[in-house]
Formats: structure tokens, C-alpha cells, sequence
């Protein structure tokens, strides 16, 4: 399998090459040649089970491929359950992405991520700078999954002032190798620093980067896996075949769900559930595409007004029709998404995070007979403890944080605040 660029003006490449990179020479982001079909995964339904067939024809012809069973050994480390609601009187279910250690979906991800680059990595080389722009999750999970691993440089970017505190204190708690700055702009600089930085001549005379974000391919490959193996268990329990309903930013998930349907397996309906920023359903709604600056909302990490995944969707979607014809989008204030936390823990018994209430209220907002369609599974992408000053006043009650996440948070807070341009970020990569 090779890896070309979205913008078609480099050369393919492997899959260590194209994760090692991050971005592709020409701006663009990595993708598959072509999908593969999914195959033997009959009986299959566990996140490990599923991964390894599924998997190997992106790492085929790799050096990687002789060790996919131990990256997925490494990564694969924490449940992803299926948890139906019974409430509501049709199929729904909850995908819990939240049980690795900083209780997000992103620690699958990240953890890949890093089992993959720490066996690709050449003998006696550079360290690898990792830049990380981060809205909320991803930094704190690309931050564990390489804290201390020898040969990695971790840097995290993130909008000061416009994450949950909880979730900076989970960014800021690091220490050795990861170096967090609070970047004073919103997450949309943050990106747009971290692809000026991998563009900049000196920078790549100076060091050898790449990405952990979900403009690394290496990042979107095992997030196929969750969907897969939710997918493959309804199918196996009967009746009707799966649908997903999933919280968006930079859609790095979305996509995911989108190459797994792509791939073959029973994925029905696709809904993209965007909070306040609204650029991919204004899109979806009047096919011209409007890039816009970020909106600050209280489903934070989802914060996005210039999504960079969605350039490899208009890769494999060439025009609006067919993208509408596949995709669907809506957008979720603030107020809907208290409402929404507020009545599943009255009516429902389950506690959403202020993320995975866009994608409850996104079910809620169907017509009748396109929710009885689909067996629709929510995608719960973060635990609802990582967001105690929205939902704890909602639920009239205090969120208790899982353990590996409440350890982290005991650690000292480090951080260095820079200005929204190149020249500050050169200054801090290069003084180390």
C-alpha cells in the first residue's frame, strides 16, 4: 500500500514515511492509494479481533507489517463498549471511547500512533519533534502516549483561555520530553502554526518533525477499528444495520467512520454533529464552502472553524452532491446541548459529556422514521468528569474523574505562553 498526497504534487510514500512526516511536502494530507475491502472478519467483534484483518492491507509492503500484531497489542489496551439505552423505545446505543488514560477517544489514536513511530524510528537519529495543535483531548492523549519514550520531542499548542480547566490541567501536567504552550489565539491558529512550522525551511533544516494530530494518517487507521467492531456487533445481534452519529471538529473521526463504511463494513448513516461552528453543515446545506474563524462553545475541543480533515473528505467525495448523498451535517448551540445533558440523566440514566450531548441531541432532532431506520449509535467521546464546570451544575451532582485520569491531574502545572505567530514557536523549537 501507498500513501499519496490530497493535492497531488508529491510522491507516494510508505506508511512509515507518510506518518514519520505528518504532512505530505506539498501541504496536503496522506491518504490510501485506494481503500481496501474488509475482509476475514467474520465472527469478529472485539476492538484486537477486529484490528490486525483489518489493518494489515494498509501496512502491506511496509517494514511495519511484520509487527501490526504487537502495535495492536500495545494500543488495543482498553474497552470500547457498546451501552444500549433502553429509554427512548428504539435501537440507540452509546460507543464509550473514553476508558483509556486521559479519558478520551484520542488515547486509541494516540497510542497507536506511538507504538508505530517508536518501531519505525532509525537507529542512533534525530529526535522526532511531534507538534501538536490541540482544541482539548488530543494534546493531553498524544502527551501520555509518548511522555518519557526515548527519540520523541512533544510540543503541544493550545488556545489559551479557550479549553475547560480541567482539560488544560491535564495539558499542562507534563514534564521531560513534552513542552506545552498556551498559544494566544484559538485553535485555528494553533493549526495554522503547526503546518507554518512543518513548511518553514530552517525549522526543517533543524529538525526532524511531524504530527500527532489527525492530519497523521497514523492517528486515523485504528479509529477505523471502533467503528468497525461497533458496527460488526450489531450486525451480529440482528435487526438493523448500524448507524453513527458522531461529535466533529476536524473530523479526523468522522473520517474514519466514513473510510470504514468505504471499506465495506455495515455502517448504514453517517451524521456529522457540530456544535456552534457550523462551516461543515452550512456547507452540507448550501455547497459552498466557507472557512471560517472558530466559535468558542462549551463542546470545546470540537471548536473548529477550518476543519483539515475535511480536504481529505472533498478527496474522496469530488462534489456536493455525491459528499450529501453519503454525509449528513448539523450544528447544536450551547443552550441545546445543557438541555440536552440535563435530560438524559433525568430520563435516561447516562451522563454525556458537553460533545457527545451534540451527537444525543443530533439523534433527538431526527424524524421518527429515520430514527427506527438505523440501529444509530451515539459516539461518546470523552468522560463527562472531564467537564465538572458545565455538567456537574446540569446533573445537580459532583463527577468522579477515573482514577488514571485523577492521577494525572495531581502533577504539577507547566507551561509557556507564546504569541500567535511563527516566530515565536521558532524561538521555543529551536532554544532547546
Amino acid at each position: 500500500m501507498k500513501y499519496r498526497s490530497t493535492r497531488g504534487d508529491a510522491r507516494e510514500v510508505s506508511l512509515s514515511e507518510a506518518m514519520r512526516a505528518g504532512l505530505a511536502p506539498d501541504g496536503g494530507l496522506y491518504v490510501p492509494a485506494g481503500l481496501p475491502r474488509a475482509q476475514a472478519l467474520a465472527g469478529q467483534t472485539t476492538l484486537a479481533g477486529v484490528a490486525v484483518p483489518l489493518l494489515a492491507p494498509f501496512f502491506a509492503g511496509d517494514p511495519l507489517a511484520r509487527q501490526l500484531a504487537g502495535i495492536v497489542e500495545d494500543a488495543f489496551v482498553f474497552p470500547a463498549p457498546l451501552r444500549p439505552v433502553e429509554a427512548h423505545g428504539v435501537p440507540l446505543s452509546v460507543l464509550e471511547l473514553f476508558h483509556g488514560p486521559t479519558a478520551a477517544f484520542k488515547d486509541l489514536g494516540a497510542r497507536f500512533l506511538a507504538a508505530c513511530l517508536a518501531r519505525a524510528a532509525p537507529a542512533g537519529g534525530r529526535p522526532l519533534t511531534i507538534i501538536v495543535a490541540t482544541s482539548g483531548d488530543t494534546g493531553g492523549a498524544v502527551a501520555a502516549a509518548f511522555h518519557r519514550r526515548p527519540g520523541f520531542r512533544i510540543v503541544l499548542l493550545y488556545p489559551a483561555g479557550r479549553v475547560a480547566p480541567l482539560q488544560e490541567r491535564q495539558l499542562c501536567c507534563w514534564d521531560d520530553n513534552v513542552t506545552t504552550c498556551a498559544v494566544q489565539g484559538s485553535f485555528d491558529d494553533c493549526q495554522r502554526l503547526a503546518k507554518q512550522a512543518f513548511a518553514a525551511p530552517a525549522l526543517q533544516a533543524a529538525l526532524t518533525m511531524s504530527s500527532a494530530n489527525s492530519i497523521n494518517i497514523g492517528r486515523l487507521l485504528p479509529q477505523i477499528v471502533s467503528f468497525a467492531a461497533a458496527s460488526l456487533q450489531v450486525e451480529a445481534a440482528g435487526g438493523r444495520p448500524a448507524g453513527f452519529i458522531i461529535p466533529s471538529g476536524n473530523l479526523g473521526h468522522a473520517l474514519a467512520c466514513v473510510w470504514a463504511r468505504e471499506m465495506g463494513l455495515p455502517i448504514g448513516g453517517i451524521v456529522l454533529a457540530h456544535n456552534a461552528n457550523r462551516t461543515v453543515p452550512d456547507y452540507v446545506e448550501s455547497g459552498q464552502w466557507r472557512p471560517r474563524p472558530s466559535v468558542a462553545t462549551i463542546a470545546n475541543a470540537m471548536d473548529v472553524g477550518d476543519p483539515s480533515n475535511m480536504e481529505r473528505i472533498f478527496h474522496l467525495y469530488h462534489d456536493h452532491k455525491t459528499l450529501t448523498k453519503r454525509l449528513s451535517a448539523t450544528s447544536i448551540n450551547d443552550d441545546a446541548i445543557r438541555h440536552r445533558i440535563r435530560a438524559e440523566a433525568a430520563q435516561a440514566g447516562w451522563i454525556p459529556c458537553p460533545h457527545t450531548a451534540v451527537a444525543a441531541e443530533a439523534w433527538h432532532r431526527m424524524p421518527e422514521q429515520e430514527r427506527r431506520r438505523l440501529h444509530w449509535i451515539v459516539v461518546a467521546t470523552a468522560h463527562p468528569a472531564k467537564f465538572p464546570e458545565v455538567v456537574e451544575p446540569l446533573v445537580a451532582g459532583a463527577l468522579t474523574p477515573p482514577p488514571a485520569l485523577a492521577q494525572l491531574l495531581g502533577r504539577p502545572i507547566r507551561r509557556t505562553e507564546i504569541a500567535a505567530n511563527l516566530d515565536a514557536l521558532r524561538a521555543l523549537l529551536v532554544a532547546a
